[in-house]
């Protein structure tokens, strides 16, 4: 096996994941955020339109990102005319990982934010804390838990996306091949043993994950 062929993919899957879940995690923070303390008319389609990519098989979600970043529509044509495409970079596949991963980040921070004490907040308000004060200073801190979780899990979602990667960065090996579609491909051209080191490390990476939450929970 040779190792440039093994630890690229292995590279680019975890700059993906470590970007993306990122910025998944600020945009969960904040949708969380505003949906847990705010009641509007529409609030349940908004929550669904969140919730869509959970449930939408993951190439219907890359077709419709490749519908709207591709270079002969709108929002793709423009990005390409400031020399900052996104189809078939690895750009592309945090953009894609963001979408798919955003459900579970977003629940999980609301969960966490609904468990706070609202008197809590009432109090700092009380005192002349302003909305951000209350944010940073309360809310946030005793919805760490929840932070981490959410991190996590989206970390694992993006590390282990296929489908909408594969619609949206393609499988462009040294570019956007990540341990999944170098997985696809190892099988798909017979390479048994590469697919299986792939795998292998992608399970690794995720329980390492998932057991230093939990650790962390605990403590």
């Amino acid at each position: 096996m040779d190792g440039e062929t093994f630890w690229t993919p292995v590279r680019l899957s975890l700059q993906i994941s470590f970007v993306s879940s990122l910025l998944v995690l600020a945009l969960g923070i904040v949708a969380a955020w505003r949906m847990s303390r705010r009641s509007f008319r529409g609030k349940t389609f908004v929550e669904t339109a969140f919730m869509l990519p959970l449930v939408l098989p993951p190439t219907a979600v890359g077709f419709l990102l490749l519908t709207v970043l591709g270079r002969k529509n709108g929002l793709g044509r423009l990005l390409e005319a400031v020399g900052f495409p996104l189809v078939f970079t690895w750009q592309g596949a945090v953009v894609a990982s963001v979408v798919v991963a955003f459900p579970l980040v977003y629940r999980t921070m609301k969960a966490g934010f609904d468990a706070v004490d609202r008197d809590l907040e009432d109090a700092g308000r009380s005192i002349g804390a302003s909305e951000w004060q209350v944010f940073r200073h309360i809310a946030l801190p005793l919805a760490a838990p929840s932070l981490l979780s959410a991190y996590v899990l989206g970390f694992a979602r993006c590390l282990g996306e296929f489908g909408a990667t594969l619609m949206v960065a393609g499988n462009i090996p040294g570019r956007t091949q990540t341990m999944p579609t170098a997985i696809y491909l190892a099988i798909d051209t017979g390479h048994a043993p590469l697919a299986w080191a792939w795998t292998v490390s992608t399970i690794v990476v995720s329980f390492l994950l998932l057991l230093f939450t939990g650790i962390k929970k605990r403590e």
